[in-house]
């Protein structure tokens, strides 16, 4: 029986070509776009999760009034560990450094390193492919470093035992060596060295700290811990009243986070670490890859019951042999999945064929692996659920053909599937104008992104980090700045107005509440900041060479000028204090964003630079390379010993947003398919349509029906529907558009004249797609057609 089934099904998509061609190929797509999605969503859902107690593991976050961070202080783990019975373990991490590495005449400036607790091996399970896990970072001149680094610095050989030089300075023995980072880590290092041989922020480790927020700290409970919202809520109360024992001044709540949430759920922390997900990205992508394969089932359900007429006499003939309708269920079923896994063998093909494409779009290594069972046993579920819900309403609906009517050929009077196929379309295009409406209203935020005025000029600065013996040599580098025309107008600053990561509540100033705890960012700039940077000054004056009382004093921004409760006329001259300097406010400079966009401007502090960190210089037009040449020279005069490097201000920048961007190009390219195999399914619809309306197009072009009657008659009927798709999807687009640009704290405002285009984009596609065929219909010859009668 199954074996019938299997050969009518055969048959049928040989005898029926274009038909067969129009459904698999829609599928295909279809289900090769949700593979696509689905795969990328697996590996954002999948974060973290390949440790071994990633259950036990959460990070400490912290909330001081509104501003969220991932930072916390180096005594805190040691003094909650001491304190609560359920932390079983403790690690805590340094910011990303960078590091010159060196081994033979191999050196390099690395950027991914992190400094840690030797408990790292303990609570993280990374794979470890040389050393001992619980021995690797006692000794405090060990590294680890990853396969990869391993082979760029000792080749194929043997890594551990081996030394490297830090900095110029010290040796470091190679302790362990890790395989590399799973692309689905959260922390993403080359190196680890021990947190006892840091140098900054020694005292902090040293005296166990509780004030300075300079670390990333994780916790592993204990097993028997069952996590709950509500017990986990416990521990948070815990560690807020072990910190008031330490810091009874400052408030500030503390949270546990669990680490398999960190990827997806850390967009509104700040000083974190950079490539985070978004949980709203994730939600968003698995909608249209259902979207997408509802519109590839919805092809598949229009056109088998508009061609309900095709199989009627063989569905009334099987009747009257003695078919039972259960029977006839079974088989149209039957050829639905037949059809569904064969689009699923084309859909994987597909898959494979641009997934590298689709790589380099998404900046993932997503792969298809066949031996994974979870992922074998999810593509069959999407062809199979795919040929269920595709065939169901055929197989119903065709198997209820009463046999007397379909022999005689009275197969108009069972009609009643035309409201059910106008429906379908109708919800094919509220998709299609939604995921269109969706595309332009992402495509202008992202381009309202790039083009947004920051409050400062970002192009032509050129970037060189302060590293090694130029930290000593401060004058001299100003000197031959200085000198040269190419690199006379710069400035040093402690950090770039990019995605500022310091923050202090130590700021005083003339009736502060002292109740109030707003966390106050600050950058270090040298004179000039303002001028390399065009800035506008508001009030007061720039940091000059003139005053040497400038070294106490501050400029801030508009924003601090709200916080502190003045105006920008009252404001200059009065007191300040930073920590414990004290000096006055002598100059306002108007908001610029040092912040992702998605953040508000917040209040700033500006001190004069008294250390070093970046030099910036704003390059002439036309004498960039020039430029870097001239930086280059100096930087090996003044600091041979490591390689010269420097970036683009704006490239540092878009960086910011690439994740943006990346997701914008996907939503684009799967919103442009949705839209494709929606016109698919109406093509095929329509040619249908017209076929079966050949001898009515002949009857009315003899007598005297123009083509474009003709083409109106065919089209207005899916015009109609696409009208009322249009009056469904402009209030759900309005709904759901808003709720996206909520996440940014400056957005577009959305134009009507959005909500006029895309509509009338989809009301274009539809009217070629089905003036194509109703075009040819009406060019037919009558007596071709009603040769017949």
């Amino acid at each position: 029986m199954f074996r019938n089934y299997f050969k009518i099904a055969f048959r049928n998509l040989i005898h029926h070509k274009a038909y067969s061609i129009i459904n698999i190929s829609g599928l295909a797509i279809g289900m090769a776009s949700s593979i696509l999605i689905l795969l990328w969503v697996q590996n954002e859902l999948s974060f973290d999760r390949f440790h071994k107690n990633a259950d036990q593991i959460y990070r400490i976050i912290c909330n001081a009034s509104d501003f969220k961070a991932a930072v916390n202080p180096a005594g805190m783990p040691a003094g909650l560990k001491a304190e609560m019975p359920e932390i079983k373990n403790t690690v805590r991490l340094s910011h990303l450094s960078s590091v010159l590495v060196e081994a033979g005449d191999r050196k390099f400036d690395e950027k991914q390193v992190f400094y840690a607790d030797s408990t790292f091996l303990g609570v993280f399970t990374f794979p470890l492919l040389r050393g001992n896990p619980r021995t690797a970072l006692l000794r405090p001149d060990g590294v680890l470093l990853t396969e990869n680094m391993a082979k760029k610095y000792f080749g194929n050989i043997d890594a551990l035992g081996k030394t490297l030089r830090i900095n110029n300075q010290h040796l470091v023995t190679v302790t362990a060596v890790l395989a590399n980072i799973p692309s689905n880590s959260s922390l993403q290092f080359d190196f680890i060295l021990p947190i006892s041989s840091v140098t900054w922020e020694n005292d902090d480790i040293k005296n166990n700290v509780w004030g300075n927020f300079n670390f990333y700290s994780y916790v592993q409970l204990n097993k028997n811990f069952l996590p709950s919202p509500a017990s986990i809520a416990g521990l948070n109360n815990q560690m807020d009243q072990i910190y008031k024992k330490h810091e009874p001044d400052i408030k500030i709540k503390f949270q546990l986070q669990p680490i398999t949430s960190i990827h997806l759920h850390s967009n509104q922390l700040q000083v974190d670490l950079p490539g985070r997900g978004n949980a709203q990205y994730v939600n968003i992508f698995f909608i249209v890859a259902l979207f997408i394969l509802v519109v590839a089932c919805i092809n598949f359900m229009n056109l088998a019951t508009a061609r309900s007429a095709r199989r009627a006499k063989e569905i009334g003939l099987r009747k009257v042999a003695g078919a039972l309708r259960w029977q006839l269920i079974k088989q149209f079923l039957g050829e639905s999945l037949f059809v569904s896994f064969f689009a699923l063998v084309l859909a994987i093909a597909l898959v494979i064929l641009v997934l590298p494409g689709f790589n380099e779009l998404a900046g993932k290594t997503l792969a298809i692996h066949f031996t994974d069972a979870r992922l074998l046993v999810t593509l069959f579920a999407i062809a199979l659920s795919t040929g269920l819900i595709s065939g169901s309403y055929p197989a119903l609906f065709l198997s209820g053909f009463q046999p007397v009517k379909v022999l005689k050929g009275n197969i108009k009077s069972m009609g009643a599937n035309l409201i059910f196929r106008n429906t379908l379309v109708t919800t094919q295009f509220i998709v299609s104008i939604l995921l269109l409406i969706g595309t332009v209203v992402i495509y202008n935020q992202l381009q309202f992104i790039r083009h947004k005025d920051l409050g400062f000029d970002k192009e032509n600065l050129l970037c060189m980090p302060m590293t090694g013996d130029i930290w000593g040599k401060q004058t001299a580098l100003k000197t031959e700045l200085s000198q040269n025309p190419l690199t006379n107008h710069f400035t040093i600053i402690s950090e770039l107005p990019v995605n500022l990561m310091s923050g202090t509540i130590s700021v005083l100033w003339e009736g502060k509440d002292p109740k109030s705890q707003v966390v106050i960012p600050s950058i270090d700039v040298s004179e000039d900041f303002v001028s390399v940077f065009k800035m506008k000054i508001l009030r007061g004056r720039d940091f000059s060479t003139s005053f040497k009382a400038d070294s106490g004093n501050y400029i801030i921004n508009e924003k601090m000028v709200q916080v502190m409760g003045k105006t920008l006329d009252n404001v200059v001259g009065k007191p300040l204090s930073f920590g414990d300097v004290k000096g006055s406010v002598i100059g306002v400079v108007k908001d610029f964003n040092f912040k992702p966009i998605q953040q508000a401007i917040e209040p700033l502090v500006l001190r004069l630079n008294k250390y070093g960190g970046i030099v910036v210089v704003r390059t002439k037009p036309g004498t960039t390379e020039a430029t870097i040449n001239v930086l280059g020279k100096i930087s090996r005069e003044l600091n041979p010993a490591y390689p010269f490097s420097y970036k683009f201000f704006d490239q540092d920048l878009n960086s910011l947003y690439l994740g943006d961007q990346q997701m914008g190009k996907i939503f684009n390219l799967f919103a442009l398919l949705a839209v494709f195999i929606s016109s698919l399914g109406l093509y095929g619809l329509s040619a249908f349509m017209a076929e079966q309306r050949t001898k009515e197009i002949g009857v009315r072009k003899v007598l005297g029906a123009s083509i474009f009657n003709i083409v109106y008659l065919l089209s207005t009927g899916f015009t109609r529907l696409i009208f009322l798709a249009i009056a469904i999807s402009i209030p759900l687009s309005w709904f759901a558009v808003g709720r996206w640009l909520e996440t940014f704290a400056y957005h577009i405002h959305v134009s009507w004249i959005i909500f006029l285009i895309a509509p009338l984009a989809a009301l274009v596609i539809a009217w070629l797609t089905v003036s194509y065929e109703s075009i040819k219909a009406a060019f037919v010859n009558p007596v071709k057609s009603l040769r017949t009668e």
